[in-house]
C-alpha cells in the first residue's frame, strides 16, 4: 500500500465526534507514516486493555483489529495490560464509580486476555506489557507533577462527571487519577500512536498528548475507534445488556449471533470487525444500494468473514451450513412480530407476553416437548432469564423477533 491507501485503511471506522479533530489527526498519522518510511522504522503503537473480567466479546477486539492492521503495516505493536489502572477502574464509560478490584484478581483476569487476543493479533509480532512495571514506580510527588498540567475543570466537563455532578452523586477522587495514569503509559513507551474507543478520547487526546508534550516528546496520534453496537443494533455491546457475541463460544453460536444483527448496523460492523478493505466494503454498500445483493446474503458473508478471523475458514464455512440448514431450510420468514425484551424475563414471561401461548401450562408444554427455539436452540427450562436477544420459535409456525 502506497501512503494514501494506508491513511484510508488506519482511519477507517474511527469516530471523534467533531471533523477537524479527525481531520487534525488524519493529517498528523500521515506525517508520521512518511517519517516512518523515510527513517526506516516501525512506528510505536499500543492499545491498554484493563483485565477488569475474565471473557472477551466482540466489542472488546476493534481496538485489536486496528492493532493488527498496524501490525500487517510493518509497524511494533504492544498490547498492554491495564494491571494498575484496572485497580483505579476506567470513569470514561461509567455513571458512577467502578468497582475497585483487588490485585489478585487483576492478575487473573489478565492469563486469559493474551490468550483471547491472540485470536486476533500475531503473536509473532505482539509485545506483552503491563503498566505496572512504571506505575508503581512513581512516586506522590511525580503524582503532582503529572496533576500540575491539568485543571480540575476539565475534568468535570466531562460528561460523565458533570452528569453525576448534576444529580449530585459522588465523584471521587481516584477517579481523576487514571487519565494521568493512561497519559503516562504513553510517555513510558514512547508511543507514537495510541489507539482506544471513543469513550477514551478524554484520556488519549487531551491526557496522553498533553503529557507527552509537557515531558518532551511529540504528542501522540490517538486512533479513536466507534464503539460497536450489540446484537440489538442499537446499545453498546454489553454483557449487562445481553446484547454480546462472545468470541470463545464456538463457531455456530457466533454466525448465528451475527446473523441476528439489524441489517442497519451492518455497515459498522464491516468497517469495525472485518478484515474487508474501505474498497471491499464500499463494493458491498453499493450492490445493497443497487439492489443486486440482498441484505440476508450480505449479512451472510459478513458473518462468515468474521466468524473465520476468530475459528477459521473451515469452522466459518460449517457454521454457515448449518444455520442454512436451521433456518433457510425450515422457512423462517423475513418479516416477523417483535418484542422488546424487559429486565428479569424468563422464557416464559416472554411467550406468554408475546401471546405465542394460551397459558403458562402450554408454554411449559411446548417447552417440555422441545418445541421452543432461540436462534435455532432448543430452550429447555421455561423458568430460565431468557437468554438474549434472537429469533423466538415456538411451535412449527410461530417466530418472534426478540429485540
Amino acid at each position: 500500500m502506497n501512503i494514501e491507501e494506508q491513511v484510508e485503511l488506519l482511519m477507517q471506522g474511527t469516530e471523534y465526534g467533531d471533523d477537524e479533530l479527525k481531520k487534525s489527526m488524519t493529517n498528523e498519522l500521515r506525517e508520521r507514516l512518511v517519517i516512518a518510511q523515510k527513517e526506516n522504522r516501525p512506528l510505536q503503537v499500543y492499545c491498554g486493555y484493563d483485565p477488569t473480567s475474565t471473557d472477551l466479546h466482540l466489542g472488546h477486539t476493534i481496538t485489536m483489529r486496528k492493532l493488527r492492521q498496524f501490525q500487517d503495516l510493518g509497524h511494533e505493536v504492544t498490547f498492554l495490560i491495564g494491571s494498575y489502572t484496572a485497580l483505579v477502574g476506567d470513569p470514561s464509560d461509567k455513571n458512577k464509580a467502578r468497582p475497585i478490584l483487588t490485585e489478585e484478581k487483576v492478575a487473573e483476569n489478565a492469563l486469559t486476555y493474551t490468550e483471547q487476543a491472540y485470536r486476533v493479533l500475531d503473536p509473532n509480532k505482539t509485545k506483552i506489557r503491563s503498566n505496572g512495571e512504571w506505575l508503581s514506580e512513581l512516586s506522590l510527588i511525580d503524582l503532582i507533577r503529572l496533576g500540575q498540567n491539568f485543571t480540575v475543570q476539565q475534568f468535570l466537563a466531562r460528561d460523565n462527571f458533570s452528569n453525576r455532578l448534576d444529580r449530585g452523586e459522588p465523584i471521587y477522587l481516584h477517579e481523576t487519577f487514571y487519565a494521568l495514569m493512561q497519559g503516562y503509559d504513553a510517555v513510558a513507551m514512547k508511543t507514537d500512536v495510541q489507539i482506544g474507543g471513543s469513550d477514551q478520547l478524554f484520556n488519549i487526546i487531551v491526557a496522553g498528548r498533553k503529557l507527552q508534550e509537557a515531558l518532551g516528546q511529540r504528542p501522540l496520534v490517538g486512533i479513536i475507534t466507534a464503539i460497536l453496537p450489540g446484537t440489538d443494533g442499537v446499545q453498546r455491546m454489553s454483557k449487562s445488556t445481553g446484547n454480546i457475541v462472545p468470541i470463545n463460544t464456538g463457531a455456530n453460536d457466533m454466525f448465528g449471533k451475527l446473523m441476528s444483527v439489524p441489517d442497519m448496523a451492518m455497515s459498522l460492523y464491516m468497517r469495525l470487525v472485518t478484515r474487508w478493505s474501505p474498497q471491499e466494503i464500499d463494493k458491498v454498500e453499493k450492490d445493497l444500494a443497487a439492489g443486486t445483493l440482498h441484505p440476508r446474503d450480505a449479512k451472510m458473508k459478513m458473518a462468515s468473514e468474521i466468524t473465520s478471523i476468530f475459528y477459521g475458514d473451515a469452522e466459518a464455512k460449517s457454521a454457515q451450513e448449518n444455520f442454512i440448514k436451521t433456518f433457510q431450510q425450515k422457512e423462517i420468514p423475513d418479516e416477523m412480530p417483535e418484542y422488546e425484551l424487559q429486565s428479569g424475563q424468563t422464557i416464559v414471561d416472554v411467550i406468554l407476553a408475546s401471546n405465542l401461548a394460551e397459558s403458562k401450562s402450554k408454554a411449559r408444554s411446548l417447552i417440555d416437548q422441545k418445541g421452543v427455539r432461540l436462534d435455532g436452540e432448543v430452550l429447555e427450562r421455561g423458568d430460565a432469564p431468557f437468554p438474549r436477544p434472537g429469533v423466538l420459535q415456538v411451535g412449527k409456525r410461530r417466530f418472534l423477533r426478540v429485540k
